[in-house]
This record gives structure tokens, C-alpha cells and sequence, in this order.
């Protein structure tokens, strides 16, 4: 049994069992405060290409492995960033069913062919989903189409995958059918029979957050803003933008629109203990306070869209986002195989109009030269040393601030030879202060050395993530 004395000790101890050790759903409601919330349904950090995070970019045939990332941001820049001869297969493992369903119905939507839906609707409709509580009546008819699709594929499929980017053959078949249970509940969730609203649940989160400042709500939003993300770097988050976020869980408003549909896809159950009786409320347990725009709204390789004028940025982070995931889905197009090429206008035209009347199959989606995408069981991180076809296998790992916890010596069982090996840290989890945030760097980086693995010195450590090998024997 491991003893937690050092400062840095009990502020790791903070992040990774108090913040988020409610992914097993045992935490109690004195809990309810914390603003990172229990469940992850985006991530603490941008977009990263991790093929790029070593200290030379990998080559060849890669295996990625990713551990409780949240979202497909890394996925979708880690694509983008392929060479032409170049095969990558990601390995993905969450810590919920309910984050698995979202990552597969975000990759869905990413690989819609642009045949079907263009650029710009799908960057509105992949925002839109990913990070607004509420969404538009034409939104919530592509997530049921969407989902009932996805609900056939991890039911039906019980050899090969039905498509290399969508593999849950992997799962135990009582995952999958969990999968088809959260995606049945996303189908229903306009009915009668479900008439929770987002609008609700996310004031609950809010009022259960800020408690007596609630009256006070808006100067507690402006603090967080310029006291703490300003401070760290995001001042591209606006701040019209970012209150509207926190009052009442819209991040992205791209057009005219009514956003008064639930987003179904954001409510998942958490278990209190009352009484001596665990009882599970459905609602909003996720962020509420570092928002959705770190992951593709605060970051640029286009200079243009982070210039300044007077001091002020010209571009928000809903901007940022808007073009980043522009050219991440301009690139997924571009790695087109065969198979899926370009439509005859006949064929468009065709799909276009089926897509409005009906769904659009998973065998329409576009398949991607050299690319998989296999989701493991949410146990498999301690299974994987087993067993030898994992012996030594990756090339990459990537591990969340939220599962760092789960990082030790088995670990380094099944990292390839100069395996890469990249840690979230917690600038973004902005309940810390600068001590505690300090803390759990140590502890991170104390945990990285006990397992067996080197500090990259000429990698892409920064104070985001904190880079490692994996040296050769």
C-alpha cells in the first residue's frame, strides 16, 4: 500500500482520486464542487501530432497508444501530421463506456466524406456536439442517424470490424452492449420519457460549484478568465464567449439558430451515496470551468489567427477552432484510400440527397490509407503486460493527468525500444493553484522514473505535457 507524505504526494493524490476517481462512480456528493468534474468529455491540453513529441519524428509503421485522452483531438493532428508511406494504428483505452460512445460518434462525424456534408457544416456540427450542452433540432437529427449506425456496428459486429477507424471487436461484449444502451438513450433522449434538460442540469453543476457566489456568478467567470487562463496563455478565449460557456454551456455558436435541443451525448449517470444507498443521477458531470476550447481553439500554426491588435486578439477561440478543424478534416480527405475516392457528381448528388432523408451508412464513411483506430476495454491497461502481442508493442503512449495514477513499472512491459512516452500535466485544471500544480509535476515525473523510463531533453516537454523514453537495453 503506497503512503502519500510528501505535499506533492497528496496534491497528485488530489487530482487523480478526488477530481477523477468518480470515473468508477464512487464518489460521494461532497464532491460535487470540483470543477474539473468526474468525467472527461474533452481534454486539459491542444491538439498534439505525437509522432512529433520525441526527440526525433517517428517513421514507418507506428502504434499509438492513448489513455483516457477524452476527445480525438491527438488522434485527428496525429493524421494530419502523416507522411504518404506512413501507417499508423491508435490504441485507444477511457475510463467510461459514455466517453468511448462520444469518441466513436466524434470520429464518425470526422470522416463523413465531404461528398455528403461539406467542411464547413461539419466543422459546425463536430463543434457543435463536442462542446455545447444544447443543440440545434437539424443537429440532434444527424446525432440519431449517427448513432443508430453505431449502435448496428458495435452490435452486429462479431468478427472484423466494420470499419478500420470504428473497431470495438476488441471490447467485451458487455461493453458493447453498454455502447448500445448509451447510444439508444442519445436516440430517445427527445421523448417523453426522457425529459431531462441540459439547461438544469448544467445550473445544478454551476450552483453546486460556486455555492455562495453564485450571485456573484459573472466576476467568478471573469476571474477564472484573466486571472487564471489569460495568465496561462489562452487570451484568445473571449470573454463574452467563455461567460456565455459558463452560464449556460454554449461554447460554440456558429450561426443563426435556435441551441434548445439537449445534447444527449454529454449526460451520463454518477452514483451518490445517500443513506447508506448508492443512487444514480443522470446529469452534467463534466468541466465546467476550464472549457472545450483548449483542445483545438487556443493553439495555431496559421500565425494569422493569433495576431493582436491594441492588446487584444482578433481572432477567438471559437475562430481558432472553426479553421484548426478545417484543416485537420481538409487532411483526413487527402489520405483518402482508393476505395472511398471521389464520387462522380451522379453518386454526390445521390448521397447528398440520402443524407437528408435518411442515415448515412458506416460503410459510406471515408477509410483512410494506413489508418486504424481499435478500442481496447477499460481494463486493459493492466492486462496488456500479459499478454505477448503487446510485448514491447508502442511506440507512443499518452496518458491523460486524469489516469497518470495508473502509470508504473508494467508500463514499461509494453513500450517499444525509444518508445515515447507523454504525460498530461495540470497547467489547465485551473482548481489548482501554482503550488499544486508544481506538485504534481514532481510526482509525475518521480512516477515516469520509478517505471523505467528517461527525461526526452530533446522532445517536446513544455509545461502541457512532460516527455519520456523508453531506452533501449
Amino acid at each position: 500500500m503506497t503512503v502519500w507524505r510528501k505535499p506533492a504526494d497528496l496534491v497528485f493524490l488530489h487530482i487523480a482520486q478526488v477530481q477523477f476517481c468518480c470515473w468508477n462512480r464512487r464518489m460521494s456528493a461532497g464532491r460535487t464542487s470540483e470543477g474539473a468534474g468526474c468525467i472527461a468529455w474533452w481534454g486539459f491540453s491542444p491538439a498534439r501530432d505525437l509522432l512529433s513529441m520525441g526527440p526525433v519524428k517517428q517513421e514507418g509503421h507506428v502504434n499509438v497508444l492513448l489513455i483516457g485522452s477524452g476527445d480525438p483531438r491527438h488522434i485527428l493532428k496525429t493524421i494530419a501530421g502523416l507522411q504518404d508511406k506512413q501507417s499508423l494504428h491508435v490504441w485507444v483505452i477511457e475510463s467510461s463506456m459514455e466517453v468511448v460512445a462520444r469518441q466513436l460518434l466524434m470520429v464518425y462525424l470526422a470522416l463523413m466524406p465531404h461528398e455528403i456534408i461539406g467542411i464547413n457544416e461539419k466543422t459546425e456540427v463536430f463543434l457543435e456536439v463536442f462542446g455545447n450542452s444544447e443543440i440545434r433540432s437539424q443537429t440532434e437529427e444527424m446525432l440519431h442517424r449517427t448513432a443508430t449506425q453505431l449502435a448496428l456496428s458495435v452490435t452486429d459486429t462479431l468478427g472484423a470490424a466494420t470499419h478500420t477507424c470504428l473497431d470495438t471487436t476488441s471490447l467485451k461484449f458487455k461493453e458493447r452492449d453498454q455502447l448500445a444502451e448509451i447510444f439508444k438513450m442519445w436516440i430517445q433522449s427527445s421523448s417523453p420519457e426522457h425529459p431531462l434538460l441540459m439547461s438544469k442540469a448544467w445550473d445544478y453543476r454551476v450552483r453546486q460549484h460556486l455555492g455562495t457566489r453564485y450571485d456573484a456568478k459573472k466576476g467568478c467567470f471573469d476571474w477564472d478568465l484573466t486571472m487564471k487562463l489569460h495568465e496561462k496563455g489562452c487570451g484568445v478565449i473571449n470573454k463574452h464567449q467563455y461567460a456565455r460557456w459558463r452560464e449556460q454551456g454554449l461554447a460554440f455558436e456558429m450561426r443563426e439558430g435556435i441551441y434548445q435541443k439537449t445534447n444527449p451525448t454529454l449526460l451520463s449517470s454518477r452514483v451518490f451515496n445517500q443513506r447508506r444507498d448508492k443512487v444514480a443521477i443522470r446529469g452534467y458531470w463534466g468541466d465546467i470551468v476550464s472549457s472545450p476550447y483548449l483542445s483545438f481553439g487556443i493553439e495555431s500554426d496559421d500565425k494569422d489567427l493569433l495576431k493582436t491588435k491594441n492588446g487584444q486578439h482578433i481572432k477567438t477561440a471559437q475562430d481558432i477552432s472553426i479553421a484548426n478543424l478545417q484543416g485537420l478534416f481538409t487532411s483526413l480527405s487527402s489520405r483518402r484510400s482508393c476505395n472511398t475516392a471521389c464520387m462522380s457528381d451522379t453518386k454526390a448528388e445521390e448521397a447528398s440527397t440520402r443524407a437528408d432523408q435518411s442515415s448515412i451508412s458506416i460503410t459510406e464513411l471515408m477509410h483512410l490509407n494506413e489508418v486504424s483506430i481499435t478500442f481496447l476495454p477499460m481494463d486493459s491497461l493492466q492486462k496488456l503486460p500479459e499478454k505477448q502481442k503487446y510485448s514491447h508493442f508502442f511506440n507512443t503512449i499518452y496518458i491523460s493527468a486524469s489516469c497518470v495514477h495508473q502509470l508504473g513499472p508494467t508500463t514499461r512491459q509494453i513500450a517499444a525500444p525509444d518508445a515515447v512516452l507523454v504525460l498530461e500535466l495540470a497547467k489547465y485544471i485551473l482548481d489548482l493553484n501554482k503550488e499544486q500544480e508544481a506538485g504534481f509535476v514532481e510526482k509525475v515525473e518521480s512516477m515516469a522514473l520509478e517505471a523505467g523510463f528517461e527525461p526526452c531533453n530533446k522532445g517536446s516537454s513544455d509545461d502541457i505535457h512532460s516527455v519520456f523514453i523508453h531506452p533501449k537495453k
